[in-house]
């Protein structure tokens, strides 16, 4: 609830929207609510693992490994919509002290010439690696492993892209705030109160 009240507060400082941000991220915060589910599954998972573990004492492998599979899946298809509403680690000691102006500025500039390059050769170098796993039918190599590694393999480059649209997004934010373009739109006030799925 205070992580809720906060963004609501910052709001009046946050960056202008446009027509196409607010495209993108309502694409990425799609996947991000749907993907949230998953952290449902693998707190089912981890407690059927113990129960079956301490209680019947016949761990499972299988289990063992869907767990963190889930685990990594939700989380990269997760990090994303953690960009969109702006809640991932800042320095928040420094940034607070600058201007909205400044802020716009230091993030367009670290967003275009660092993050969104570092992010493109990690999906370059992702996409070849879950392609492999896919091409030749890897599965864990434990004998009660579970196959088809690639899904799980798949969620990472899956999951950089979703951070870079949302990275590319919070650029043009700040395009729009710096230089006027992309038009800016207005939010309805409204959205703030909606933003975040119900406990």
């Amino acid at each position: 609830m205070t992580q809720h009240s906060n963004s609501i507060e910052a709001g009046p400082r946050d960056l202008p929207t446009n027509r196409l941000s607010r495209l993108l991220d309502s694409v990425v915060e799609a996947v991000g609510r749907l993907s949230s589910w998953l952290w449902l599954a693998v707190l089912v998972v981890v407690l059927t693992n113990v129960f079956s573990r301490f209680v019947l004492a016949a761990g499972s492998i299988a289990l063992e490994e869907l767990s963190w599979h889930l685990f990594g899946i939700a989380m990269m298809l997760t990090l994303g919509y953690a960009v969109v509403r702006d809640d991932h680690v800042r320095v928040d000691v420094l940034r607070e002290k600058f201007s909205l102006h400044t802020q716009a500025v230091i993030e367009l500039v670290c967003i275009l010439l660092l993050a969104l390059p570092i992010i493109y050769l990690m999906i370059d170098a992702l996409i070849p690696y879950a392609y492999k796993a896919y091409i030749y039918d890897e599965r864990s190599q434990a004998p009660s492993g579970l196959p088809y590694r690639f899904i799980f393999k798949s969620a990472l480059p899956l999951g950089l892209i979703l951070v870079a649209i949302a990275l590319f997004s919070r650029a043009l934010r700040c395009m729009t705030l710096l230089f006027g373009f992309p038009r800016a739109t207005e939010m309805p006030e409204q959205s703030s109160n909606n933003d975040h799925p119900h406990p």
